[in-house]
């Protein structure tokens, strides 16, 4: 299998300063989508429209993704503890009966008889 190198990526490429762009921005609406799904001792509570420099959106992205991080630990640590309730049933249901099919009875068209008119 061929080897494909990857340049390292230049020193100017992460500028904390920089505004925030439009990728940026939308993966920060993506988190904040994530976080409110999160419960609520595990929510930042940052506003997101206060996030104006890639600085700010790192701290926003790193603050969030250890919260689902630790919301997911907490959820299998609960899970491990407690164990899955066992249902025994006591007794079956009845079953049902079973009824003879009742041959379908055929219904005679009665003849209409022809309605005396009211003269006028």
């Amino acid at each position: 299998m061929a080897i494909i190198k990857i340049p390292a990526p230049p020193k100017s490429s992460m500028n904390r300063d920089r505004p925030v762009s439009g990728l940026l921005k939308s993966q920060i609406l993506h988190l904040q989508e994530a976080e409110f799904r999160l419960p609520a001792k595990y929510q930042t509570n940052i506003y997101i429209h206060s996030i104006r420099t890639e600085g700010d959106a790192g701290e926003y992205i790193r603050e969030v993704t250890q919260a689902i991080h630790a919301a997911h630990a907490s959820r299998l640590r609960v899970a491990k503890r407690k164990p899955a309730p066992i249902f025994e049933i006591a007794a079956a249901a009845a079953k049902p009966r079973k009824t003879k099919a009742k041959p379908p009875t055929a219904k005679k068209k009665r003849k209409s008889k022809p309605r005396a008119r009211a003269s006028e």
